[in-house]
């Protein structure tokens, strides 16, 4: 029981350090906007600008977590 707190804890404090604004409902909608326009194929200038050189350069890897990542970082950060 202990050890499943501790990892929750820093699975909790973890997310947070990384996206402080994980927690405010504005980026929420932000986050979700960006994933309802990315299926319609019109993704937003903010997302666009987020995106590191690398991920376009290697835009063969382009599995689940790396876009979560990417849009996560457009909208939390």
């Amino acid at each position: 029981m202990k050890s499943l707190l501790f990892l929750f804890s820093g699975i909790f404090i973890g997310l947070y350090i990384s996206w402080p604004g994980i927690l405010i409902s504005k980026n929420w909608k932000c986050f979700n906007e960006i994933i309802e326009k990315s299926a319609d194929d019109k993704i937003s200038i903010k997302a666009v600008l987020e995106v590191s050189p690398s991920y376009l350069i290697n835009s063969k890897n382009k599995n689940m977590t790396s876009k979560i990542r990417v849009v996560a970082d457009a909208c939390f950060r």
